[in-house]
């Protein structure tokens, strides 16, 4: 079926700012991301710059410098910027991430971790790795170009996403969340609408997969850009589970049918720490009534269960009517996506 380039959504109620965090509640983690000893990596000393950094011969590939043309800048944060380039032996249009760190030996060596990793990832569901190198102390990481863009940006472009095309969107991410887990043991960490792409064939693929503590970006860009969409445990400071994952999900999902993020307030708009104290104490955000099917209504109140442990996972998400239906139902995506080029 073809589909409008935006659906219509009614704005939800207005909500009053965060009233301070209750007694009883754990203290925030202002990193929000993994310790040291969760890494497994004892301290190293600093290094100027990753001259050093040995990476395996089969994540090299061909890639050099010197055969990357740059085309456009794509996008640019604390830690690094995204270029499309081309490499000019095959022709083939890359999306190239330089990340600028200057990191402790243990960080070097997850980072050459991560990367063997993102060389075996191979799913319709996620970006695809062409390959890394080293220039001047920066590394270089080369992946998939997706034309269309990020849902970020394509939904600020054009309001909110048609729930035909979210129900696609659930179920590729939800289906490449499933293969980095089932696969390789990775959770994602930052699911959010500028990590899923889509392509002009109509591919939704989710990128930055089980990066979040070397590859995203600077701690501190990588706090601001991903806090919004942190679970509630992970701003208590508890542990990171596939759970995690699913409320992401669902503040994602909810960001892209209202058009806007769900979280809201009267006035000015939320600090990042009164909006960490709003996910924890207040209620969940909720769909406006009557606007959206009962089976997506449904099916985000069960990711954005407050309770990790009640909280279903990826996989049980998966098999769930409102995910295989929409897996099931013929949509155009591939006609949509072409509207936004």
């Amino acid at each position: 079926m073809s589909l409008p380039t935006a659906a219509a959504a009614a704005a939800p109620a207005r909500r009053s700012r965060p009233r301070p965090m209750r007694l009883g509640v754990a203290p925030i983690n202002l990193n929000g991301l993994p310790s040291h000893q969760e890494l497994d990596s004892p301290s190293g000393v600093l290094v100027p710059q990753l001259s050093e950094l040995s990476l395996p011969q089969e994540t090299k590939l061909d890639l050099k410098q010197e055969d990357i043309e740059s085309m456009q800048e794509l996008g640019a944060g604390n830690g690094g910027t995204v270029h499309k380039v081309l490499h000019k032996p095959t022709g083939t249009i890359m999306a190239k991430k330089v990340i600028h760190v200057e990191a402790r030996n243990s960080v070097r060596r997850q980072i050459v971790r991560e990367i063997q990793i993102m060389h075996q990832c191979i799913s319709p569901y996620i970006v695809s790795f062409y390959g890394a190198y080293l220039n001047e102390g920066d590394i270089s990481i080369c992946m998939e170009y997706m034309n269309v863009g990020s849902l970020d940006n394509i939904y600020k472009k054009i309001g909110p996403i048609p729930e035909d095309v979210i129900g696609k969107v659930t179920h590729a991410v939800l289906a490449g969340l499933v293969y980095l887990y089932r696969n390789h043991r990775i959770i994602h960490r930052d699911v959010k609408p500028s990590n899923i792409l889509l392509d002009s064939q109509g591919n939704i693929k989710i990128a930055d997969f089980g990066v979040s503590t070397q590859l995203i970006n600077s701690v501190a860009n990588t706090f601001v850009g991903t806090s919004a969409y942190m679970s509630p445990e992970r701003i208590q400071g508890g542990r990171y589970s596939v759970q995690s994952d699913v409320w992401s999900l669902g503040i994602t999902l909810m960001e892209l049918a209202l058009g806007k993020f769900p979280f809201q307030s009267e006035g000015e708009p939320l600090s990042v720490f009164e909006l960490l104290e709003y996910i924890v104490n207040e209620p969940v955000p909720a769909l406006p009534a009557g606007q959206y099917s009962s089976e997506l209504e449904a099916f985000l109140a069960r990711c954005l269960i407050k309770d990790p442990a009640s909280r279903p996972t990826p996989s049980d998400l998966l098999s769930n009517p409102y995910c295989q239906a929409a897996a099931d139902k013929e949509v155009d995506v591939k006609e949509w996506a072409k509207v936004l080029l």
